[in-house]
């Protein structure tokens, strides 16, 4: 399974949430959050929202978000500037994954190949469909090949050598 965190533009840090509108009156900001493990809110200290390191005063969880207080922004209208602005976090602090487990910004950019080393494209988005994830790659030609997440048709994800290893019924894998 494929866990969904989204990275910022630099590969070096994980983005964790996005700031959304302001919350009542005294600083609080809707916290969007853009990752599988939202516990972690709770046990931060600091974020980096945008390019600014923010200190956390409070954070709590209501409905669907998660609304913080930052301590450099105490005034409403101060912190509303901070509406659409992207949280990340240190790669180093990125939730521990279990085996078999990866995260999206790891399975983008993979080259795809068969199992018999032939080059079939490039994943270029990870549709989660429900059941299982689903890796959108580029054909060579430019068509789309469409990969279930399963064991029986993933044979090896090398995030380190930046390749997927595909083993696919070959009326699927040869449609364009």
């Amino acid at each position: 399974m494929t866990r969904l965190s989204p990275s910022a533009a630099k590969k070096k840090r994980v983005t964790i949430g996005k700031v959304g509108a302001a919350h009542g009156i005294h600083g609080e900001m809707r916290i969007i959050p853009l990752t599988d493990f939202t516990e972690r809110f709770a046990s931060m200290k600091e974020v980096m929202v945008g390019d600014e390191l923010l200190h956390i005063e409070s954070c709590k969880y209501h409905k669907q978000y998660v609304l913080m207080k930052f301590r450099e922004y105490p005034i409403r209208e101060d912190a509303m500037r901070l509406t659409g602005k992207l949280l990340t976090v240190d790669r180093s602090e990125a939730a521990p994954l279990a085996e078999g487990e990866y995260y999206t910004f790891d399975i983008i950019g993979l080259t795809v190949y068969d199992v018999k080393g032939k080059e079939l494209g490039r994943v270029e988005n990870v549709l989660r469909t429900g059941s299982n994830d689903v890796y959108q790659a580029r054909r060579l030609d430019g068509g789309e090949l469409l990969i279930p997440a399963l064991k029986a048709v993933v044979k090896e994800i090398n995030i380190a050598g930046g390749r997927m290893v595909i083993d696919m019924p070959e009326e699927i894998s040869d449609a364009h």
